[in-house]
């Protein structure tokens, strides 16, 4: 398998400097990171929403949790 170096070749890499420098002003501008997006919805359901869940799932483990010790422990045949 003979493939050819993908990499360029350094004599022919404009804008270098001998020891591999870029002179200022060869690169781009860097790109502006901000966006129109805020990362979040307006509409999004509220803190008590949440935490409704948090406690409705926390009593669904609580209560397998307690299932399981049960059926270990004998009380259930």
């Amino acid at each position: 398998m003979s493939s050819q170096n993908p990499d360029p070749e350094k004599e022919h890499i404009t804008g270098l400097e001998p020891g591999g420098g870029v002179p200022p002003g060869e690169t781009p501008p860097a790109e502006g990171s901000t966006n129109m997006t805020q990362g979040h919805e307006e509409d999004a359901p509220g803190k008590a929403a949440s935490r409704i869940w948090l406690v409705l799932i926390g009593i669904f483990v609580l209560l397998g949790l307690l299932y399981f010790v049960g059926y270990i422990a004998g009380l259930f045949s």
